[in-house]
C-alpha cells in the first residue's frame, strides 16, 4: 500500500460512526455537503426544510447539526431554539451555515446555542469539514 492510499484511507475515516444532519433548502449545496461529509466518513442525513430537520434531529440523534438560516416553514433560527429546548438534542452542536454574513445575525445565532456561525460564500465544504471536526469527538 502507497503512502498516499493510506492518507487517502486515514482521510475517509475522519467521521467513521458519527451522524451529521445537514438542513439546508438549497438542493445544490445540500448535495455538495452531503458528498463532501460522506467523503469524509460521516453518515449524513438531510432535510429541505426546518420542519422536517426537527424532526429528523429529534430522531436519530446525529452528532451535529449544520444548519442553514433562511428556509421556508421554520426558519433556521427557529430550529436552533427548538433543538435546544428539548433535552434530548440540547446537547447537540449546531453549526449555522447561511450567507446571512450580519452581525447581528452572528450574534442571535451564537445567543440561541449554535456552536459557530459560518457564511457559505466564505469557506469551501473541505474549510466547513475542518470546522466539524472541532467539535465532532
Amino acid at each position: 500500500m502507497t503512502v498516499k492510499k493510506e492518507v487517502k484511507m486515514k482521510e475517509k475515516n475522519i467521521g467513521k460512526g458519527k451522524n451529521i444532519l445537514v438542513i439546508e433548502d438549497d438542493n445544490s449545496i445540500l448535495n455538495m455537503y452531503k458528498t463532501s461529509l460522506t467523503n469524509d466518513g460521516y453518515s449524513v442525513f438531510t432535510a429541505v426544510n426546518g420542519e422536517d430537520g426537527l424532526k429528523i434531529a429529534q430522531k436519530e440523534i446525529p452528532d451535529l447539526v449544520l444548519l442553514d438560516v433562511m428556509m421556508p416553514q421554520v426558519d433556521g433560527f427557529a430550529v436552533l431554539e427548538q433543538l435546544k429546548a428539548e433535552s434530548a438534542t440540547d446537547k447537540i452542536p449546531v453549526i449555522m451555515l447561511t450567507n446571512l454574513a450580519q452581525e447581528e445575525d452572528r450574534e442571535r445565532g451564537k445567543k440561541l446555542g449554535a456552536k459557530d456561525y459560518l457564511v457559505k460564500s466564505n469557506l469551501t465544504p473541505m474549510q466547513v469539514s475542518e470546522k466539524i471536526k472541532k467539535y465532532i469527538k
